[in-house]
C-alpha cells in the first residue's frame, strides 16, 4: 500500500489526508451534534436528519444567489446571513416536525425512523420539485478562495480552515448551552431520569421540543458547511446519514465528548484510507474496525455515569 512512496512524500501524503480529515470531521461533529442532542435525550432514531443538513445547504444556495443579483456590494458576507437563515429555517421546520409527528410517537423508537424516513423521502422530493433534481453549488467569497501555503508540498485551503473555524464556534455554543444554561441543566436532568424531571416540575414535553428544533437547527449550519465542499443534491443527505449515525453510536449517544473524539477518529481513518484505497472500501475498513471496538466497548467510547 505504501510501495513507491518516499518517506518525505509519506509524511506530506499523510498530512494533506490529515487535513482532508479535518475538514471531514466539521462536517461529521456539525450533523451528530444535532443528531446526539436528539438521539441522547429524546431516543428519537431521525432518519431525516440528512434532509435538514440539505434544506440548510439550499437556504445557503439561496442566500447566494439574492445576495449576488440584488445586494452584490455584501455578496462577501452573504455566508454569515445563510448560516443564520439555514438555522432559523431548519429549525422552525424541527419544531413543526415535533409538534405534528414526533410528539406522538415517544418510547416507540421503531416508529419514529419509520416516520423519519418518510419524512425524509418527502423532503427529497420536496427539494427535487422545487429546485431540480440536478445538483447545484454555490459561489465563494473571493476572501474563502485559495490556499495558504504551509511547506513546498503542503498547502491547506481557506475554506477548509472556515468550516473547521465554524466548527470549533458551534460546538463551544452547544457547549455552555448543554452546561452553562438553564435548558441545558433541564435537557441533562431530562436525559438522567424524564419521569423525575417531570416531577419537579421539568416541562419534559417543551425541553423535548427545544431540544428537536436545535438539532436540526445545527444541522442547518452543517449543511451551509457542506456547501464549501461538495454540491447540494436531493439526495446528498443520504450521503451522511449512515456516517453520522455511526459517530453517534460510537462516541456514545449521551456524550458531547464522546461524539468529538468519535467524529475525529472515524473521519481521519476514512481520509486516510481512502487514499490508498477505493472509498468504498475505505469506508468498509473504518465501519470493521468501529465494529470491533463496538464489541469490546458497547456503551461507546464515552459513557453518561448516572446513580441508579
Amino acid at each position: 500500500m505504501f510501495g513507491g512512496f518516499t518517506l518525505e512524500e509519506l509524511g506530506s501524503i499523510f498530512a494533506m489526508q490529515a487535513f482532508s480529515g479535518l475538514i471531514l470531521f466539521s462536517v461529521f461533529l456539525l450533523m451528530a451534534l444535532g443528531l446526539a442532542i436528539i438521539f441522547g435525550q429524546m431516543g428519537v432514531i431521525n432518519m431525516a436528519h440528512g434532509e435538514f443538513m440539505i434544506l440548510g445547504a439550499y437556504m445557503t444556495y439561496l442566500t447566494s444567489n439574492v445576495f449576488e443579483q440584488y445586494v452584490p456590494l455584501l455578496f462577501s458576507a452573504y455566508f454569515f446571513v445563510a448560516m443564520a437563515i439555514a438555522f432559523v429555517v431548519s429549525g422552525a421546520l424541527g419544531l413543526a416536525v415535533e409538534w405534528l409527528l414526533i410528539r406522538r410517537l415517544y418510547a416507540r423508537p421503531l416508529d419514529t425512523l419509520l416516520a423519519t424516513w418518510g419524512l425524509s423521502l418527502i423532503m427529497q422530493q420536496a427539494f427535487r420539485s422545487i429546485f431540480g433534481a440536478r445538483e447545484v453549488g454555490v459561489q465563494l467569497p473571493n476572501w474563502m478562495m485559495g490556499s495558504l501555503p504551509v511547506t513546498d508540498t503542503i498547502d491547506v485551503q481557506i475554506n477548509g480552515l472556515f468550516v473547521m473555524g465554524l466548527t470549533l464556534v458551534i460546538t463551544g455554543i452547544v457547549a455552555l448551552l448543554l452546561f452553562r444554561s438553564r435548558w441545558g441543566l433541564q435537557v441533562r436532568a431530562v436525559v438522567t431520569n424524564r419521569t423525575m424531571s417531570g416531577a419537579v416540575g421539568i416541562d419534559t414535553r417543551r425541553v423535548d421540543r427545544l431540544t428537536f428544533g436545535l438539532g436540526c437547527g445545527i444541522a442547518g449550519v452543517a449543511g451551509s458547511a457542506f456547501t464549501m465542499i461538495g454540491s447540494t443534491g436531493p439526495t446528498a443527505g443520504q450521503l451522511y446519514i449512515v456516517d453520522t449515525f455511526l459517530v453517534v453510536v460510537f462516541g456514545g449517544a449521551q456524550s458531547l465528548l464522546g461524539t468529538i473524539a468519535s467524529a475525529l477518529t472515524i473521519s481521519q481513518s476514512q481520509s486516510t484510507l481512502e487514499f490508498f484505497l477505493s472509498g468504498s472500501m475505505a469506508k468498509v475498513l473504518t465501519l470493521l474496525i468501529v465494529i470491533g471496538l463496538l464489541m469490546l466497548r458497547p456503551q461507546g467510547l464515552f459513557v453518561l455515569k448516572v446513580r441508579r
